[in-house]
């Protein structure tokens, strides 16, 4: 066994060693990414990810007599850091998995599957409206090609992969676009109400999430292209096979119950099948 072997192990035995002494499993949140991670009443923190991670910890106590989630409130910049340093031990919420952060963090398998759109006023330009709701335009005169975007701004929540990828292909296309980076999406969606902005790019269930919350939802259109696929998953800390085989476990148990037929329902209506059926696709089996 070499010295890099050893280490992984030692490190995986700690963090399962010391949740069962301290009886405390740390749950880290980022708190405006509803549905998935949102402060509640009186601080604590629900959503689809967060009930999602609650039933692993419950998964775990079988074994943990008292054990108990503590939630730890992070931001999106600082969270994988946090894993990565174990101060957290589950990062639960619109996390995608990327091989980039697999570089600092480890990820369980799939929690949820998305993708990528923009949030449009419902007056928005013919090239908005093209790209991002797939409406195709007969009136002439109209180009093979969509064209460059005359004067565009796109909102985008600052160091999410939605960012990286708006980037990349604004650079590769050559479209005529700033992008405007905001530390929230309350944010973004504000300046895109008051005009400040042409569009808000996000993974498109977040998207119809943040609707919710308009001054004026009837004057917003979700994108129905997506443009990326965004995989969530808890993240956990890099080399910890044991913990995440624990993690994967549970996710895979659960995902075969009709609980968890219930639990998308509840934050996702009529799309729950569909989801279900993306999910269990993914899932690694037993």
């Amino acid at each position: 066994m070499t010295c890099t072997t050893v280490a992984a192990s030692s490190a995986a035995a700690q963090t399962l060693d010391r949740i069962a002494a301290t009886k405390i499993v740390r749950i880290g949140y980022v708190a405006d990414q509803a549905p998935f991670a949102a402060k509640g009443d009186a601080g604590v923190p629900m959503g689809y990810a967060i009930d999602i991670c609650n039933g692993v910890v419950d998964e775990i106590a079988k074994r943990v007599d008292g054990l108990k989630p503590e939630f730890v409130e992070t931001s999106l910049a600082g969270a994988f850091d946090a894993v990565g340093a174990g101060r957290i031990d589950l990062l639960c919420g619109a996390i995608t998995a990327t091989l980039g952060r697999r570089e600092v963090v480890d990820f369980s398998e799939p929690v949820f599957v998305t993708g990528a759109s923009a949030l449009l006023r419902t007056d928005a330009t013919r090239d908005l409206r093209e790209l991002f709701l797939g409406e195709r335009t007969i009136s002439p005169p109209r180009s093979l090609e969509l064209r460059p975007f005359a004067v565009t701004n796109i909102g985008v929540r600052a160091g999410t992969t939605t960012e990286a990828t708006l980037r990349a292909a604004v650079a590769r296309e050559g479209y005529k676009v700033t992008v405007v980076d905001f530390a929230s999406h309350l944010e973004g969606l504000a300046a895109l109400e008051a005009r400040g902005i042409d569009a808000y790019f996000a993974d498109q269930v977040l998207l119809a999430e943040l609707v919710k919350q308009a001054r004026n939802p009837s004057g917003l259109v979700v994108g129905t292209r997506l443009l990326t696929r965004e995989p969530y998953a808890i993240a956990l800390k890099r080399g910890d096979a044991d913990l995440r085989l624990v993690v994967d476990r549970a996710l895979t148990d659960f995902y075969a119950t009709p609980d968890f037929s219930e639990l998308l329902k509840k934050y996702f209506g009529e799309a729950a099948s569909e989801m279900q059926g993306q999910i269990v696709a993914l899932s690694v089996p037993n």
